[in-house]
């Protein structure tokens, strides 16, 4: 399995949405968009995605983390297109790389 890690930014009114919100929104983009992101194992199946840190209510940033497990090998930047187009306004990704 690869790992894809993006950088985010996180600005705007969107920095009202708490931490667990922000990881509702990005499991949300990832169905929509049809990225073959892998699902853990067991009764409840979800995205394996992981954050670097959790910010606070009300902060902006510029730099926040997330690193998503692929099941089938795609293109860093096919995988940018398809997830950014379905993330709202306010969160945009800044940099893309294979771990």
């Amino acid at each position: 399995m690869e790992k894809i890690q993006i950088e985010f930014s996180k600005v705007g009114i969107i920095r009202y949405i708490s931490h667990l919100d922000l990881l509702r929104v990005f499991a949300r983009a990832v169905r929509r968009s049809g990225l073959p992101v892998a699902l853990s194992k067991g009764f409840n199946p979800r995205l394996k995605i992981s954050f670097v840190r959790a910010l606070k209510l009300g902060t902006e940033s510029s730099n926040e983390e997330a690193a998503f497990q692929i099941e089938k090998p795609i293109k860093t930047e096919d995988f940018k297109i398809r997830l950014a187009k379905e993330l709202p306004p306010g969160i945009e990704i800044q940099e893309i790389r294979k771990v």
